[in-house]
């Protein structure tokens, strides 16, 4: 599903470079639950948003559903991103003048599904992760923990084939934080492939494979 080779991300220093990402070769089947952990700095966000295509400016081979992504234009990443990829950013990243219905219903409308079946879905959805309640309210209006669990639906809404998730239970209590990781498993088995950023042990042994990055490689076992 995912194969990356030599994927090097850098930034330009004085007379030399900073790599935020050395090297990095990864392959990923489909269906599989990884885990990235490491230090803060170690590039795992980077990786994340490279694979999400988000981050467009590094050099290597990235080969999603054997589409190769170095060479897909912009427009093209991005209906590759939208076809496939739901994502749960760190810093929520909902849209401030929406309301949390709104919102869920964003993916949604990228993939051409029917209002009727939009509105059913985001009903659906508000009722699983008990926002029902919420659904009329702005980002502003919710907590970070009520944010988070919003962001967390809205990757998840769609039925995307890979979930890319940065620290999505960074903001949460324990046990909301353990019912999206169960969440994630039963999606996981039912062949949904994930990839999760954590620093959380228990969280981590969700997965069916840790990677460890340090420094921008991956650290040998």
């Amino acid at each position: 599903m995912i194969k990356l080779k030599s994927i090097e991300k850098s930034y330009p220093v004085g007379a030399g470079r900073y790599y935020v990402l050395r090297r990095i070769t990864l392959d990923v089947a489909e269906g599989e639950f990884l885990t990235i952990m490491g230090p803060s700095g170690a590039g795992k966000t980077t990786l994340l948003c490279i694979l999400g295509m988000l981050d467009g400016d590094w050099t290597g081979e990235y080969n999603l559903f054997d589409q190769a992504v170095q060479k897909l234009k912009l427009k093209e990443r991005a209906a590759l991103n939208k076809q496939y990829i739901g994502f749960v950013f760190q810093q929520y990243h909902l849209l401030d003048n929406l309301t949390v219905a709104e919102n869920l219903d964003i993916p949604l409308s990228y993939r051409d599904v029917k209002a009727s079946a939009r509105e059913a879905a985001v009903a659906d959805t508000l009722d699983r992760f008990g926002i029902v309640a919420k659904k009329d309210l702005f980002p502003s209006q919710l907590s970070g923990g009520q944010q988070q669990l919003v962001a967390v639906a809205r990757a998840v809404i769609a039925n995307p084939k890979l979930i890319l998730a940065d620290e999505p239970t960074g903001n949460l209590h324990t046990s909301q934080g353990k019912e999206i990781m169960d969440l994630f498993k039963k999606l996981n088995d039912e062949g949904t492939t994930i990839i999760q950023v954590t620093h959380n042990e228990n969280w981590a042994a969700y997965g069916n494979r840790i990677i460890r990055l340090r420094d921008g490689w991956i650290e040998k076992n």
